[in-house]
């Protein structure tokens, strides 16, 4: 036993408006609204206190409640989720450091082991039945199942419902325990690493598992953060620490912390170990960016931030050690806080299959209560003449309660209609499509080697369906690699190219860039086009000095200077970084900072500012400035941000400046740069003490301590001079502008939602091809009131309007008046956009004003909001979701874009320069913009189309399987007696019919990957919803029971007087389920043959191996072999060999397949003739390439035998000029034939979307021509 130092208690408590005052084991479970956890606060012994380094906990108790909700949702974590209770001076003595020894403690501080894991050995199976009962479907296959054990209702065998429920259930639970599985070994993983934790004035190794709320914590370079840590010191000079907080925010870039003076000197464990301080801090939140407490040590308190602390799953970088307390541990930490479940989404055929399986639900029932009828009337009428040998069954005395008993029956013979695998298969058709897409090498980035990922595998036909894509514009539609390109500097421009004269360069021909070698600390990447001012900076212009000085010390960038002369800058924001740099090539090199002091090197001489404040840049202040004192001891504020903020903060002489530095502003941002505007102001030694005091008093204020502090610095920064404005360019990505146009053509409208100002966004508009200059007009919504922005959104659609009914005539214009539409304004002619800032978008997101904007921008082909927060992203996002029935996808790069994201039907992110938290929040991500185009026009688009197909023909193939039971009982006196034999209905959905319609939803086609990015158009179907709805739904179950009607009554007719070989009658109960089960199984797996768009070896296997399985399994269990080792379960014995050998039977079935398929094939050629498709159309023309270019490869090769002097003629073939004259080899462009396909096709489009307008009358002539060039 290792004697621990005496010494005062560590005490942690909660704010004073926390929750569970008045008990001593209040904590977050009592705030969640659990009850309190069992715990002693005061039967630990002393030798259990002495052996935590840390000294002792104690809670406060409050009476005030915390506002907000009465529960919070606690996370799920290993231990009591509550802080320590334990209070009382440790006394001398000494006691073991392990973790069981430490029991007494771990009762009453939360434990920081984190569960993910949702099952263990024991609750698995209990809780995983249970979750997959809650599903409707399972629940309605163990009431069948139920049922089928009541021998009086049950003509079927138990085996037939529980064989596929079981594989059902059992292929969910396996999915669901491999799941949990990682899930364990992640949580063991994460759990088990190793700590160093002082106890007894000795660091020793500890598990994060057993670290506790006050140990104090000994971090080393490039180790994780075991839990949220208050910084107490390191081995920085004045307690700095750098760390990267990528697992939290997704941000790569280095961050600096810094503990408080006063615990700044505790370097060593002795010190530390004499720690008796008390934390008084907020409750666990998830705001990583905050946090509220105060230290209370010595007498004296200390206001705590988020800047002191260190939180779980951040890295320690470039700092050799530090130590931290404990603040919160396990679920209590800000990384678990922020792990909740993100909401489930669904599909639209998703909740429109669980309409249609109510509706089947329905007929089921009405055909169970058709029979249970019948029953009673046959047995009423004529059963009760057959009543001596064949009398009723026990317990039935008439014939009302024997229908009664039939309809039972019939609901578990017919209940195949809704067939459990069709869920299961609907998943591993999803689950393949996921791996598609992540298989996808045309989707993968080799420079960052990142590749596509499905990170959910429920949406991607919903990919197929996209009518709106919400797209961020920095990082996601440019780069997000910034350039320090131009600056104003009191009022004179530099950056643009010059040539030799003087005079401004055209594109191409830019000279060499400025020659920055006299910098010997210079950035050999940067380069500049305008040597003029590096010219003003070496003849000493003050402005242009005081412009630079103040971009090498108003910033949070970290330098490291890994070699003498060698920086290199770690920014937060890309901004930053290029600011930084250009001012260190200028010659104003950022060295070195310490919390009190930043280094610059000006043109040469180390110059040293005390850094008195630093006033943080946040999105509602945008704008940062800092305070610093400069050698001769001058305080100065330096500031810049946003231009609508600083301008309004200058001083009344800066007009004229600021007149002519907003005309270098909007021609910059009409180029597309990133602008900021810079000032500063010097400051009195007496005002800046006072305000430096009250400062202070701000930042330990208990509450409202933010609202303080920004009161405070609004105040100081009043009254700014102005130096001038920098430009920053942004590239876009490659392929953006070919991307953006190819989805416009599929009827995509692109809404850019940016914090960027208005001019730099329209500007990018243009350069992506969203705005172009044949647009009819481009509406700005600049008002700052209500009623401005509602004039300007009126006057807007009265334009559109007004365009509208000059370009139609007065009845086409009547027309869509009286069509279905949401808008009228949907049917206007012509192309129109609309740009709106930040604060007129409040006001239009306001309840009485949305659906006016919402109808304005609809109208519109382009929307550009600028000056946007993420919530108003959100909001704008939810507005389409909420009064537009499409579905809508929302893609971004940043943390910004993670609630618009998840808003989203389908949230996209972009894995780029701002970290990975949009990533993180998404169901799908890839590295570059450009690749969304093959994600929706390809990927969706097929998955769409497989899916439907898929539910079309399952739905067909079991209703054509069990309507035959149907028909049958009007033959059996209702009698509840299937046609086929129990193992046929147990194996036709398993075996016989599973794996080809598999085959189809996984791998099937309509037109090739290059075909689906060449014609956009083929996507409008999905937008639609045509290829399976209502109507597509009926169809199919029509054609379901119209192949059960002839299935059924073409074998029964035959049979009624046919006779075998030997002259005797054919006609027995087994011969004729044998025939109509065989005609079933050819015809469905005919049907599904023409519905194959695709084929691939695995089609053939699995179409033609099912056949094959149904012959050798018939046959098996027909065989003597099995017959002899279950002669009660296999009692006909032969009668397939039997059946199946007599002439009439084939003659039956080829009947029945004939008649069943005939009219499929006829329909499908009547309608591929007179009403193609647009996919049809493009198929037919592949087949014409492929055809010519063979011809012309032959007479090519013909060609060479002949005379070289000829080569022209030979190298031409016969029947050329026909085809040139016909106009059937003429392959128009990807634009122009995606505009528009044949007029049939364009015809059931338009019918159905009635959004075109005047265009469909006049697209109707090239919708003819085209007709006459694709079609024969």
């Amino acid at each position: 036993m290792s004697p621990a130092l005496p010494r005062p208690p560590v005490r942690l408590s909660l704010p004073r408006d926390s929750p569970g005052a008045g008990h001593p084991a209040a904590g977050p479970a009592a705030w969640a609204g659990a009850p309190p956890l069992p715990r002693a606060p005061h039967l630990t012994s002393a030798a259990d206190r002495r052996r935590r380094g840390h000294g002792e906990l104690r809670r406060r108790q409050r009476q005030r409640p915390r506002p907000g909700p009465a529960a919070r949702p606690l996370p799920m974590g290993c231990g009591a989720a509550g802080h320590g209770a334990v209070r009382g001076p440790p006394s001398p003595g000494g006691g073991a450091s392990s973790a069981s020894q430490r029991a007494g403690v771990q009762r009453e501080v939360p434990s920081n082991c984190i569960k993910t894991s949702k099952y263990n050995i024991v609750t698995f199976l209990p809780v995983n039945l249970f979750e997959q009962f809650q599903e409707v479907a399972n629940t309605y296959f163990l009431f069948l199942l139920i049922l089928q054990l009541i021998p009086q209702i049950s003509s079927l065998s138990w085996f037939t419902t529980i064989v596929p429920l079981v594989l059902v259930l059992t292929i969910t639970a396996v999915k669901d325990a491999t799941d949990d599985y990682f899930r364990h070994k992640s949580d063991n993983q994460v759990n088990n690493r190793q700590s160093q934790v002082l106890i007894g004035g000795v660091l020793r190794q500890e598990q994060w598992m057993n670290v506790r709320v006050g140990d104090i914590i000994k971090l080393e370079n490039n180790q994780f953060v075991a839990a949220d840590l208050l910084l107490l010191s390191s081995s920085e000079p004045h307690g700095l620490c750098y760390i990267e907080t990528a697992e939290l925010d997704g941000e790569t870039n280095m961050k600096v912390r810094q503990a408080i003076p006063v615990t700044a000197e505790l370097g060593d464990t002795s010190q530390l170990a004499r720690f008796d301080g008390e934390v008084i801090c907020e409750p666990p939140n998830n705001k990583l960016d905050k946090f509220g407490g105060t230290l209370y040590w010595k007498e004296n308190k200390y206001p705590l931030s988020n800047q002191n602390m260190l939180l779980r799953g951040c890295v320690l970088r470039n700092t050799e050690w530090c130590f931290g307390l404990v603040i919160f541990a396990g679920p209590d930490t800000k990384l678990m806080q922020n792990s909740g479940r993100t909401k489930f989404k669904r599909t639209s055929i998703d909740r429109l299959m669980n309409t249609l399986v109510l509706w089947i639900f329905g007929f089921l029932v009405c055909m169970g209560v058709i029979l249970a009828i019948g029953n009673a009337i046959w047995e009423h009428e004529v059963g009760i003449c057959f009543q001596i040998y064949l009398p009723w069954d026990e317990g039935v005395h008439s014939a009302f309660f024997s229908g009664f008993l039939s309809f039972w029956s019939y609901i578990i013979i017919l209940n195949t209609v809704v067939p459990i695998s069709l869920y299961v298969s609907v998943e591993v058709i999803r689950l393949g499509h996921s791996y598609f897409i992540n298989w996808d090498k045309k989707m993968y980035c080799a420079k960052r080697r990142t590749p596509a990922e499905a990170r959910t595998t429920t949406l991607n036909e919903e990919l197929g369906q996209v009518e709106y894509i919400f797209s961020d514009k920095t990082g996601t539609l440019t780069q997000n690699i910034m350039v320090f390109s131009k600056c104003s500097v009191n009022g004179h421009s530099y950056g643009d190219v010059q040539d030799m004269l003087g005079h401004k360069a055209e594109l191409g021909e830019r000279p060499e860039p400025v020659d920055f070698s006299f910098n010997p600390l210079a950035d050999p990447r940067f380069q500049f086009w305008d040597p003029s001012l590096l010219e003003a900076v070496k003849l000493g212009d003050l402005h242009v000095h005081e412009f630079f000085r103040l971009l090498s010390l108003c910033h949070t960038v970290m330098s490291e200077e890994k070699s003498e002369g060698e920086l290199f800058y770690k920014a937060q924001s890309p901004d930053e970084g290029a600011l930084v740099t250009a001012a260190r090539n200028f010659g104003f090199v950022f060295r070195s900072r310490t919390p009190k002091t930043i280094t610059v090197q000006e043109l040469g001489q180390a110059v040293t500012y005390q850094l008195l404040a630093i006033l943080d840049f946040n999105n509602i202040r945008k704008r940062m400035s800092v305070i610093v004192r400069s050698p001769e001891g001058k305080i100065r504020l330096y500031c810049k941000g946003a231009d609508t903020i600083l301008l309004e903060r200058l001083h009344p002489l800066n007009q004229d400046l600021a007149s002519v530095t907003t005309d270098h502003l909007n021609e910059y941002a009409g180029e597309g740069l990133r602008t900021l505007v810079l000032a500063y102001k010097d400051l009195e030694e007496s005002y800046y003490k006072d305000w430096s005091e009250r400062l202070h008093r701000a930042g330990s204020a208990p509450e409202a301590r933010e609202d303080h502090l920004a009161r405070l610095y609004d105040e100081v920064e009043h009254d700014m001079m102005l130096l001038g404005a920098t430009a920053i360019e942004d590239k876009l990505q490659q392929g953006v502008p070919e991307t953006i146009a190819i989805l416009t053509l599929a009827n995509i409208k692109i809404w850019v939602l940016t914090g960027d100002k208005q001019e730099t966004a329209v500007n990018i508009g243009y350069s992506c091809k969203m705005l172009t200059d044949d647009m009819t007009e481009v509406f700005v919504v600049t008002g700052h009131t209500v009623l401005e922005v509602r004039e300007e959104l009126r006057k807007a659609r009265e334009k559109m309007m007004d365009a509208s009914r000059s370009v139609c005539n007065g009845f086409s214009y009547q027309e869509k008046l009286s069509s279905k539409l949401t808008s009228v304004l949907e049917a206007i002619a012509g192309e129109y956009a609309l740009v709106i800032n930040g604060h007129s978008l409040a006001h239009a997101l306001e309840a009485d004003m949305e659906v006016e904007f919402l109808e304005t921008a609809c109208a519109c082909k382009a929307v550009i909001c600028c000056r946007v927060t993420p919530l108003q992203k959100a909001q704008v996002v939810e507005l389409v979701k909420k009064y537009k029935k499409a579905v809508t996808l929302a893609i971004g790069d940043g943390a910004n874009d993670v609630s618009m994201i998840k808003t989203a039907h389908i949230g996209v992110g972009i894995s780029g320069q701002e970290g990975i938290q949009a990533v993180l929040a998404s169901d799908y991500s890839f590295s570059q913009f450009k690749f969304l185009q093959r994600l929706l026009l390809v990927h969706g688009r097929w998955s769409y189309l497989r899916m439907c197909k898929f539910l079309c023909y399952f739905f067909y193939k079991n209703f054509a399987f069990t309507m035959v039971h149907f028909w049958f009982g009007f033959f059996c006196g209702f009698s509840a007696q299937t046609v086929y034999d129990q193992y046929f209905i147990t194996l036709y959905n398993i075996v016989y019919t599973s794996l080809p319609v598999l085959a189809m939803g996984v791998f099937d086609q309509d037109v090739p990957e290059q075909r689906s990015m060449e014609y956009p158009k083929l996507y409008e179907p999905g937008q639609l919803n045509l290829l399976f709805n209502k109507r597509e739904f009926f169809i199919c179950i029509a054609q379901g029971i119209y192949t059960s009607i002839l299935m059924f009554f073409i074998p029964y007719g035959v049979f009624a007087d046919a006779t075998r070989d030997d002259g005797a009658q054919l006609a027995d109960y087994q011969s004729f389920a044998v025939t109509v089960a065989t005609s079933l199984v050819i015809v469905v797996s005919v049907q599904i043959g023409l519905d194959t768009g695709f084929w691939t070896a695995i089609n053939h296997f699995f179409i033609w191996g099912s056949l094959a399985a149904y012959f050798a399994i018939l046959f098996t269990m027909h065989s003597d072999g099995l017959f002899r080792m279950f002669p009660n379960q296999f009692r006909f014995v032969g009668n397939a060999q039997n059946t199946l050998a007599q002439p009439t039977v084939w003659l039956t079935i080829a009947l029945t397949a004939v008649v069943c398929i005939v009219p499929v094939v006829a329909f499908r050629f009547l309608k591929l003739d007179l009403k193609p498709e647009l996919s049809d159309t493009v198929r037919y023309t592949q087949l014409v390439r492929k055809k010519q270019k063979a011809q012309h490869r032959c007479m090519r090769h013909a060609g060479r035998a002949g005379s070289r002097r000829s080569g022209y003629a030979f190298s031409h073939q016969e029947g050329f000029g026909e085809l040139i004259m016909s106009g059937k080899n003429m392959r128009l462009s990807s634009l122009a034939l995606s505009s528009f396909a044949p007029r049939p096709s364009a015809s059931w489009i338009d019918t159905l979307r009635k959004k075109k307008g005047c265009e469909g009358s006049s697209a109707s002539s090239p919708s003819g021509a085209a007709d006459k060039t694709l079609r024969v």
